[in-house]
C-alpha cells in the first residue's frame, strides 16, 4: 500500500492539518475490507474550492476490468472533519470502486475529462450569464479572488503599455512600424478589462505624443454574443477604435486569420483556467488518462426532480435537454416543469451546486495514441512525465488549442500576455490540488505552465512567467510569450 499526502506545506505552520484522524479512519476501513491492500494506494488532497466536483472520499479504479486492476482510495483533508471518513471508506470499498455505485444518478457515460458535461454547463454559464446574475444579485467577477480580475489593475496596465510604446518607439525610429496597430483580447467577459486598458492606453498617448491611440485597433473576441454586446457597451467611449467578433477561444485563427503576423499584443486573462482539460496520471512508470463521469448524489437528485416536477430517472435527460437549449427556450418548450424563465435557472443552478464527478484511470496505449490537439500528440508530455515519477497533471487540452492557434497572429516583435493561474514547476502538481472547482457557475482548473513552455520552445518561443507583480497574495502569474531572440 502506498500513502500520498500532497499538501505538504499544510503538515507545520500555527494551524496544520490533521491527517491522523482522517488517515486513521481509512486504514481501519481499509484493514476491516477484503480488498488486497497490496493493491490500494491512499491519496491525500486539500481541495481548497469550496464548491468542487468531489466527494469527501471517493474509490477509483486503475485499470479497471483487467488483471492488473487497482484501486486509490482519495480523501479531501478540508472537509474529512465534517463525516464518518471510515464508513465512506467502507461503503465505497464494498463496491470495488464499481461505475454502478446505486446512489448516483448518473448524466453520462465514462469520458476524459475535457469531454465531460461539466464543460456543457460551463458553456451554459458564459451563454447565459446575465440570468445567472439576475438570480444571483452580483456580476461574475464577484467570484474571483479578491472580487476583481487582476486585468484591470492600473499599475498592470501601465507596465503593459510602457513595454508596447517602446517596441513601437523603435519600430517608428527605423520606419517599420505599420499604420495599423493591432491588440487582440480574448475573452472579454463584460468589458471592464477592455476599458481599463483602453482608458489607460489613451492617457498614456496623449502624454507619449505619438499619436498611437488614432492608429490603434482593439479587438474585443469572445463566443458569447451576449457578452459582447455588454462589453460593446462598457467601451463605448471608444468605440472607433473598438472591433468585436464572436470567436471560440480555443481557435482564434479561424475568425483572426487576416491578422497573421500583425498584432502587437495579445492580451488573456482569466481564459486558460476556464478551458476544457483532460488530466493524465503517472503510476509506475505507465501512463493512464483520467477518465470522468458526472453525476448526482441520489438524495439531492430526487429533490431537483421534485421542483420540476419529474421523475428521477428522467434527470438527465431534462439536464442535457437544459445545456442544449438555454433555460429561456426549455422553459417556453417545457411549461410543465418550468413555470417561467427563472424556475429554469434556479433549477439549473440547483443541479451544477449538486454536480459530482466519478473518476477512474485507463492505461493510455503509449502516449503517441493521445492526441492533446488535433496537431499535437501527448509526446509533448513526456519530459514532464518521464522526470517526476508518480504525478497527475493537468493536460489543458483548451488552452494549449489556444496558444498554439494564436502564436501565428503575432507580429514578429509581438507578445502573447496571460494573468492566469499557472503552475511553473511541475512538482506542484504533485503538492497542491490543480482542480477542477467550481466558480460561481464556470470551471476553474490551473493551467500547465511547463508544459506550454516546452510546447513554445519546439515552435521558437520564448515563453516565461513571474508572479503578478501588482497585487500581494494573489495567486495570479504573468505569462508572456514572444518569437526567440
Amino acid at each position: 500500500m502506498l500513502v500520498d499526502i500532497r499538501p505538504v506545506a499544510r503538515l507545520r505552520g500555527k494551524t496544520p492539518v490533521d491527517v491522523a484522524t482522517p488517515l486513521t479512519a481509512v486504514l481501519e476501513a481499509l484493514r476491516d475490507g477484503t480488498a488486497d491492500l497490496s493493491r490500494v494506494r491512499v491519496v491525500c488532497d486539500w481541495i481548497q474550492y469550496k464548491e468542487n466536483f468531489r466527494e469527501v472520499v471517493d474509490v477509483r479504479q486503475t485499470a479497471p476490468g483487467s488483471p492488473d486492476q487497482e484501486l486509490e482510495v482519495a480523501v479531501d483533508l478540508r472537509r474529512a472533519g465534517d463525516c464518518d471518513v471510515a464508513d465512506l471508506t467502507r461503503r465505497l470499498m464494498a463496491q470495488n470502486g464499481s461505475p454502478d455505485a446505486p446512489d448516483r444518478v448518473w448524466l453520462e457515460g465514462w469520458l476524459p475529462g475535457s469531454k465531460g458535461c461539466i464543460w456543457a454547463f460551463n458553456r451554459l454559464y458564459w451563454q447565459a450569464l446575465h440570468l445567472w446574475e439576475r438570480a444571483t444579485g452580483r456580476g461574475y467577477e464577484s467570484a474571483l479572488p479578491g472580487g476583481a480580475s487582476d486585468a484591470r489593475n492600473e499599475a498592470a496596465v501601465r507596465e503593459l503599455v510602457s513595454d508596447l510604446f517602446r517596441i513601437w518607439d523603435d519600430l517608428s525610429e527605423r520606419r517599420a512600424l505599420p499604420e495599423e496597430l493591432y491588440v487582440v483580447e480574448l475573452g472579454v467577459g463584460n468589458g471592464n478589462q477592455a476599458k481599463a486598458w483602453l482608458d489607460e492606453f489613451r492617457v498614456m498617448d496623449q502624454a507619449h505624443g505619438r499619436d498611437y491611440y488614432r492608429r490603434l485597433h482593439y479587438l474585443m473576441c469572445d463566443y458569447s454574443p451576449h457578452v459582447l454586446d455588454i462589453a460593446r457597451k462598457t467601451v463605448a467611449g471608444h468605440g472607433e477604435h473598438v472591433s468585436s467578433l464572436v470567436l471560440d477561444a480555443t481557435t482564434p485563427t479561424t475568425v483572426l486569420g487576416f491578422l497573421r503576423y500583425k498584432v502587437f499584443l495579445v492580451y488573456v486573462s482569466n481564459v486558460y483556467d476556464n478551458l476544457p482539460c483532460d488530466e493524465v496520471v503517472n503510476i509506475g512508470g505507465r501512463a493512464y488518462c483520467v477518465e470522468t463521469r458526472a453525476f448526482l448524489p441520489e438524495a439531492e437528485a430526487a429533490e431537483i426532480a421534485a421542483t420540476a416536477s419529474t421523475a428521477t430517472t428522467d434527470l438527465p435527460a431534462l439536464i442535457h435537454k437544459l445545456l442544449q437549449i438555454g433555460p429561456e427556450l426549455v422553459a417556453e418548450a417545457m411549461p410543465t416543469q418550468f413555470t417561467d424563465v427563472d424556475a429554469a435557472v434556479e433549477f439549473w443552478r440547483r443541479c451544477w451546486q449538486s454536480l459530482r464527478r466519478a473518476e477512474r484511470f485507463v492505461p493510455m496505449p503509449g502516449l503517441d495514441s493521445y492526441q492533446i490537439t488535433s496537431s499535437l500528440s501527448g509526446e509533448m508530455l513526456r519530459p514532464l512525465l518521464d522526470a517526476h515519477g508518480d504525478l497527475r497533471i493537468n493536460v489543458n487540452n483548451g488552452a494549449v488549442a489556444s496558444f498554439v492557434d494564436t502564436l501565428p497572429l503575432l507580429h514578429p516583435y509581438g507578445r502573447l500576455v496571460c494573468h492566469d493561474l499557472f503552475i511553473t514547476d511541475v512538482e506542484q502538481s504533485r503538492t497542491g490540488f490543480r482542480g477542477p472547482g467550481k466558480y460561481d457557475g464556470s470551471v476553474v482548473n490551473w493551467v500547465n505552465g511547463p508544459l506550454l513552455a516546452h510546447i513554445g520552445s519546439r515552435k521558437g518561443i520564448d515563453v516565461r512567467y513571474a508572479p503578478f507583480a501588482h497585487r500581494k497574495g494573489t495567486s495570479i502569474v504573468t505569462m508572456t510569450a514572444q518569437v526567440r531572440d
